[in-house]
């Protein structure tokens, strides 16, 4: 049994693993925390309490999101970081106005910045000494939490970040009142020494410089990470706690959980649509954009279908609820997502990962030292300022700001530029991305289709066709039915009635029209339920095939007798996709293409644009399954697209890069954003990434020198042979000098040069759009013996200049006045045709001449 937790608490990749080990050790199968959600999920038959209990003990809170639980409300992620940034905000407003004051009292006389008189010398060291400790309490209190959460983890034995943090600052404000006690008593007995003595060594402005310098280090944390949840944020938010139902035609208010499949809903103008469903009585305008990313409200009426999520904006309407709670199909992404987010390995930062060693190693060093001092005959005041020292020193100020520093230079370096980074997770792991999985429509193409050819077949008559094709394409929002629509508007078409419409997933749609069902879908479709023969079948999609071949997709109109139509709709490739994926592949990145095309055109694209791999004829679902498919070989995987349909897929991958002229759910379940939909942004993310985290991985490397170096001197380890011991005021300005190397370091990447490689879209001419006639019956007629006897009156013609599908009509419409069998090959470059009594070979040759064609030669197959 799955059973899902809200967790709060959680800072560092410490707590996801305690949290992790807390649950296992109840005998739980599997357990999945998620940073980027604060979510858990929990693989087993332990009872919902004893699990809450068992993370509570670890220090931390869970709270059940499980249907069964009503009590508590689920607070989405953005709630939870909406609260954690504004805390640090609070925090940071307090504590760097204070932090100022502080460093210009303690150390302001130490660079002849001008100080009080009052406050220097013998004689004002009692009030030196105060102000200091007035200047850091406000500090002090508006960053507690981490003495509240450092403290607990260390009393629970599994210390975290947190934990150095509160030990180290709150170590140099106990040393730095016991230094105020000891100055008080030097005044108070006359002891120049004593009091000049502890004079140096007040540690307010360390522990103050500590608190401050972490906090801003987990605000810039906790922004960038804010915006991994959006997307299940936005659907978590449009989905309401109750709804109006309607039994025995009073209406009452009940809980979204308890309603049923056949339940009467009634939607009120501004409500959320709750359940998947029918409307049954009513009309309206929804809005379907949270979900399907439309911005225009759709039109719905009786019969028609309704989707969760949606909200309703004009009328009143009663609907049927056909799929409800975790079946509905906003409840089905947001599990996806959730799914997705838990599953992926979140990309830890570097620091914390190394402080689950790091911070128990240094208290333990400081407790040592410590001792040894005390063993080997060194005063007190002599042993603990030791210990204190190693703490301060080893503060991880340098190491808290290392990644998220750099991160959040990247990142607005990428703004810049057009890319969104939602999440510094996702810019760290595009460095190490070996595929990327491209969907092909709107994201390798336009994603703005028109419609090029209409082939009538066996005499259609085309306003008919047009007739028949808008009135099944009508309430339908894919790109290739828009294409068909706007030629169908163009040309005043009406619209006829459309009974008992029905989508057929991943192949089309049917209705009935005047009495006959029609069906206007891709090939799956036609094989599916068109009643051709075999022969016929054979030669429409032969005949399609053609058109396919350059790039075009091909939609079929039919009845269950008969093929009426075939219409061909293109996509142009975007001008930069060629080059972009040139540039990934020299990355030694594996490019694959997705699409529900079919394989002609998927086969055209791909060659065309030098894509490693392609797949083609997919239903929705496929995609996400190829993406764990990939995974599961051991691929880490970057998604690009732009549709609702490739959400899930998005939030699979380990990267989800999203095209901004996507729908809104695709753009807010993935990663990155490409705002001008050019997929060279991805190229210029990729390099921007690596010269990240190179960035990173020298701010920590310089981090880490600066505690092997200092570590060793606070220790004392040179004080016996050189006199040489770290004085906790010069380790508290090199801990912050270190930070300011972090920050300066990280700042180099506003150097970074963002390729610009932007080329115009070709416009597609949307008015020229060919009709042909033919008669299947006719096309690529195989002649038997029995048939036509033999070839030996067939004329072969060489012909130089054919290239493409229009060359080819060309030369057919000359040979069809002598043979409508004639027979024409693009590949052969030939043609070849019955030498009737018509037959008039010069004449044959000047036409085709004159259509801007070379005849090389006329070959009389009865010779």
């Amino acid at each position: 049994m799955k059973q899902k937790f809200d967790i709060e608490g959680m800072t560092c990749a410490n707590c996801q693993l305690t949290v992790e080990n807390a649950v296992k050790k109840l005998g739980a199968g599997e357990v999945n925390v998620s940073l980027l959600t604060n979510m858990m999920e929990v693989e087993s038959d332990l009872k919902e309490e004893d699990i809450i209990k068992a993370v509570s003990d670890a220090g931390y809170k869970a709270i059940s999101k499980n249907k069964e639980n009503k009590k508590n409300k689920v607070k989405s992620p953005k709630e939870i970081y909406d609260k954690q940034k504004n805390d640090m905000k609070k925090r940071l407003k307090v504590s760097i106005p204070f932090m100022v004051l502080l460093m210009y009292v303690a150390m302001g006389d130490m660079v002849n910045l001008p100080t009080p008189n009052v406050l220097k010398g013998y004689e004002g060291a009692g009030l030196f000494a105060f102000v200091q400790l007035l200047l850091s309490l406000p500090i002090l209190y508006v960053n507690r939490a981490y003495f509240q959460t450092g403290l607990k983890s260390l009393y629970k034995k599994h210390p975290n970040m947190d934990s150095l943090v509160a030990i180290g600052s709150g170590a140099a404000y106990v040393y730095g009142i016991y230094a105020i006690i000891m100055i008080n008593y030097g005044l108070g007995i006359g002891s120049n020494d004593i009091v000049m003595e502890y004079v140096h060594d007040l540690y307010f402005e360390a522990g103050a410089m500590i608190l401050t310098l972490i906090s801003f280090g987990k605000y810039l944390e906790v922004r960038s990470k804010s915006k991994t949840s959006d997307a299940i944020n936005k659907l978590i938010e449009i989905q309401e706690d109750t709804v109006t139902v309607v039994v025995d035609g009073v209406e009452k208010t009940i809980d979204v959980e308890d309603l049923k499949i056949g339940d009467i809903v009634k939607i009120f103008p501004g409500e959320v649509i709750v359940v998947d469903g029918l409307l049954v009585n009513g009309a309206s305008l929804v809005d379907t954009s949270a979900i399907t990313g439309e911005s225009m409200p759709v039109e719905v009426n009786e019969g028609d279908e309704l989707i969760a999520g949606s909200v309703n904006t004009t009328g009143t309407f009663l609907m049927e609820a056909k799929k409800v709670g975790n079946d509905t199909t906003v409840s089905k992404i947001i599990e996806l997502m959730e799914e997705a987010s838990a599953s992926k390995a979140p990309i830890s930062q570097m620091a914390d990962k190394v402080s689950y060693i790091f911070v128990p190693t240094v208290i333990a060093i400081s407790i040592i030292s410590f001792i040894v001092w005390m063993l080997v005959g060194a005063s007190f005041t002599f042993a603990f300022s030791i210990a204190i020292g190693i703490l301060v020193i080893s503060c991880p100020c340098a190491l808290g700001l290392a990644t998220p520093v750099a991160m959040m230079v990247a990142n607005g370096k990428a703004a810049e530029n057009g890319i969104l980074v939602k999440n510094s997770e996702s810019l760290e792991i595009l460095n190490k991305i070996d595929t990327i999985v491209f969907d092909k429509t709107g994201t390798i193409t336009q994603g703005n289709p028109a419609l090029k050819d209409i082939v009538l077949l066996n005499n259609s008559d085309l306003e008919e066709t047009l007739q028949i094709a808008k009135s099944l394409e009508a309430n339908s929002q894919h790109p290739l039915a828009l294409a068909i629509l706007n030629y169908a508007n163009e040309r005043s078409i009406d619209t006829i009635e459309n009974k008992n419409f029905d989508s057929i997933t991943g192949m089309g749609v049917k209705g009935e029209i005047k009495g006959s069902e029609y069906f206007i879908g891709n090939d799956k479709l036609l094989k599916e339920y068109s009643g051709l023969n075999d022969g016929q079948l054979k030669q429409v999609l032969d005949l399609a095939s053609d058109y396919s071949k350059e790039n075009k997709t091909t939609v079929f109109l039919f009845s269950e007798s008969e093929a009426m139509a075939i219409l061909t709709i293109l996509d142009p490739i975007k001008s930069t996709s060629k080059d972009a994926i040139k540039d990934i592949s020299n990355m030694g990145i594996k490019t694959v293409m997705l699409t529900g095309d079919n394989e002609d055109t998927a086969k055209a694209i791909s060659k065309e644009v030098n894509i490693d791999e392609y797949k083609a004829g997919l239903l929705p679902q496929d995609k996400d399954q190829i993406i764990q498919d990939l995974q599961k070989d051991g691929k880490l995987v970057a998604m690009v697209g732009d549709g609702i349909n490739d959400a899930p897929s998005l939030m699979r991958s380990d990267v989800g890069i999203a095209i901004g002229a996507g729908t809104d759910v695709a753009i807010e379940s993935a990663d990155l954003i490409l705002i001008k939909s050019n997929l060279q942004d991805i190229v210029s993310a990729i390099k921007l990434s690596k010269k990240t985290i190179r960035n990173i991985k020298e701010n920590l490397f310089w981090a880490f020198i600066y505690n092997i170096i200092s570590i060793p001197l606070a220790m004392g380890i040179f004080y016996p042979s050189f006199g040489v011991k770290l004085n906790p005021m010069v380790g508290a300005f090199a801990m912050t000098m270190s930070s300011l190397f972090v920050v300066g370091n990280s700042l180099r990447l506003n150097n970074f040069k963002i390729d610009n490689k932007i080329k115009d879209d070709e416009d597609i001419d949307r008015s020229e759009v060919n009709i042909e006639k033919i008669n299947i019956d006719k096309l690529n007629n195989i002649k038997t013996k029995e048939e036509e006897g033999n070839n030996m009156n067939n004329v072969l013609i060489k012909i130089d200049g054919m290239s493409c599908l229009h060359c080819k009509k060309t030369v057919e419409n000359i040979l069809f006045k002598y043979d409508d069998n004639a027979e024409i090959s693009l590949e052969d470059k030939s043609a070849r045709l019955k030498k009737t009594k018509d037959f008039d070979q010069e004449k044959i040759v000047k036409a085709i001449e004159d259509a801007g064609y070379k005849v090389l030669s006329v070959e009389d197959e009865s010779r």
